[in-house]
């Protein structure tokens, strides 16, 4: 017995290393190129990082919480280079009364935008030019706007989305960054329940914004293009249906290809709040029909791509296609999906034509103690990849408690990729499955698209220390659960990840993302250490 004991006491060191190993990387994983740590903790440390693929560089904006009521946080500006060594570090004085909203970026200048949550309306704008290193402070004093719900930079000025503080209206509010001056866009005057998406054509000095337009019962699309100078409308027109269909939220894209003007967006089927299927149309061909004059639209049901599906098992998806068939067969009304999508900007491809990145999510909610499955929400019964249910779940955008339970974030169950030719022809369709744990508190990307130089698609998101990614080409089909390891050090010491706050995923360009977050890291034999991260990711 005496040496069965010391037997196994020999071994279980041997396991405990075994654990802390990670397993191999697979074949097509990303080259994890460069590393970079702070000492920072979230507990004191709030970081936002803003990527500028133009100019392969990553800025970070730090605010220290130095502890005391007398003691003003402060902030610090870092660049890093492609390395992710230090570049530049600028202090910039912000007053404690302010709270950052927003970072964006146009190519040199990083931008972030500040609010003071107890003086309503009042704005503070940061301006770093990431070439000279100067940084510019700009406050503004808007009276009505209430939060700062988007943001994007075009030559000089910001275009904020914000909401008012009748808590009723929306609208986008004009910046001009050196001068100090501001306006509220009129013709952007909307309900809170109006999607709105917008692309930027910085050469040209406009932004086009796609805006959604319900009497309740049926919805349409109108498109505003504005000057970002002054905010004049420059032109403004309708895209609808004149079927039972509603057109719900739509992407334009982008500006720079004055060869086409592809509208992709989702529509619903006697409903505003459901998506049934994707649209796209040309606006710069006319319908055929030459009696409406209006462009031709052209709808893809999600039971006619072949992917959609790839969620569900594959039995319940056979029972799922086989019972829209049956429906079909015997002309009956088609079966409604209870979809929600969340578009990201169309991307170009290689050629011609462009590619659409759709998240489908589904909210999450809180519930009591009392019941079965408390606290679960409403999928506790299903998990992994059937925990989306295509006919019966739903969401409604401006409910915050159902059936008891209190609205805590959204699940994205699965990313929906599709090629579209100029003209609006869907060419192939594609799907990523997540993990049932991508859940996040406010409804914005989860997932994000890196378009590599051979013209394929990487999609990929961080979950606790872990890349997952999948490889998109075109139709093919390829392994969802692909993942690898975040490394801590480049050599064989052996390291454990504890814990992971904040992480996040940044396109850079050039075939690489930037991961970041808080990391708390045990080292084999040593003390544990709290950092802020940054590592580059090349594919």
């Amino acid at each position: 017995m005496k040496h069965f004991f010391a037997f196994w006491c020999c071994l279980l060191p041997l396991g405990l290393w075994a654990q802390r190993t990670p397993p191999p990387p697979p074949a097509d994983a990303p080259v994890q190129a460069a590393r970079t740590e702070l000492l920072l903790d979230p507990s004191t440390d709030d970081v936002q990082v803003q990527a500028l693929p133009a100019d392969t560089a990553v800025v970070l904006l730090i605010r220290h919480e130095s502890g005391g009521l007398r003691n003003k946080p402060h902030y610090v500006l870092q660049q890093y280079g492609a390395n992710l060594h230090l570049r530049r570090e600028v202090k910039v004085d912000i007053p404690p009364e302010y709270e950052v909203q927003r970072l964006c970026a146009e190519p040199g200048i990083v931008y972030a935008l500040f609010r003071a949550p107890d003086i309503t309306g009042k704005l503070l704008a940061l301006a770093y030019d990431a070439r000279g290193g100067e940084v510019r402070l700009q406050p503004f004093d808007t009276k009505l706007c209430r939060q700062v719900v988007g943001l994007k930079a075009m030559a000089g000025r910001l275009l904020a989305n914000v909401t008012l503080t009748d808590q009723q209206h929306q609208t986008v509010l004009l910046l001009d960054v050196a001068t100090g001056q501001f306006q509220f866009l009129p013709s952007l005057y909307e309900p809170l329940d109006t999607e709105l998406t917008s692309v930027a054509d910085r050469p040209a000095g406009h932004a086009e914004f796609v805006l959604s337009q319900s009497n309740g019962r049926k919805q349409r699309l109108q498109l505003k293009r504005l000057s970002a100078e002054h905010g004049q409308l420059l032109s403004s027109e309708f895209v609808q249906t004149e079927s039972e269909r509603s057109l719900l939220t739509a992407q334009l894209s982008p500006p720079e290809d004055t060869t086409t003007r592809l509208l992709a967006g989702t529509y619903g089927l006697r409903d505003v709040h459901y998506a049934q299927g994707l649209f796209a149309t040309d606006l710069t061909a006319k319908a055929t029909s030459a009696a409406s004059g209006r462009p031709a639209l052209r709808f893809y049901d999600f039971k006619r791509l072949r992917h959609f599906f790839d969620y569900l098992n594959p039995t319940r998806e056979a029972r799922l296609r086989d019972r829209t068939a049956r429906r079909e067969a015997r002309e009956a009304s088609p079966v409604h999906w209870h979809f929600h999508l969340l578009l990201h900007e169309l991307l170009p491809q290689p050629g011609g034509g462009y590619t659409l990145v759709a998240e489908v999510y589904a909210p999450q909610y809180n519930y009591s103690s009392y019941g079965s499955g408390a606290g679960l929400g409403p999928y506790n019964s299903l998990s992994g990849r059937n925990a989306y249910n295509a006919l019966t779940s739903g969401y409604l955008p401006h409910t915050t408690y159902t059936n008891g339970g209190a609205l805590v974030g959204f699940r994205t169950s699965h990313v929906l990729v599709c090629g579209f030719d100029k003209r609006g022809n869907l060419l192939w369709d594609n799907t990523f499955v997540v993990g049932p744990g991508l859940v996040r508190s406010g409804l914005e990307e989860a997932v994000q698209p890196l378009v590599l130089a051979d013209g394929h698609l990487v999609l990929a998101y961080l979950l606790d220390n872990e890349l997952h990614y999948k490889r998109i080409r075109q139709g093919e089909p390829s392994p969802n659960d692909t993942k690898v390891e975040l490394l801590t050090s480049a050599n064989s010491k052996t390291e454990k990840v504890l814990d992971v706050q904040q992480p996040e995923l940044l396109p850079w360009g050039g075939n690489r993302f930037i991961a970041s977050g808080f990391q708390r890291i045990k080292a084999d034999r040593g003390a544990e250490r709290q950092v802020f991260f940054l590592q580059a990711l090349h594919f």
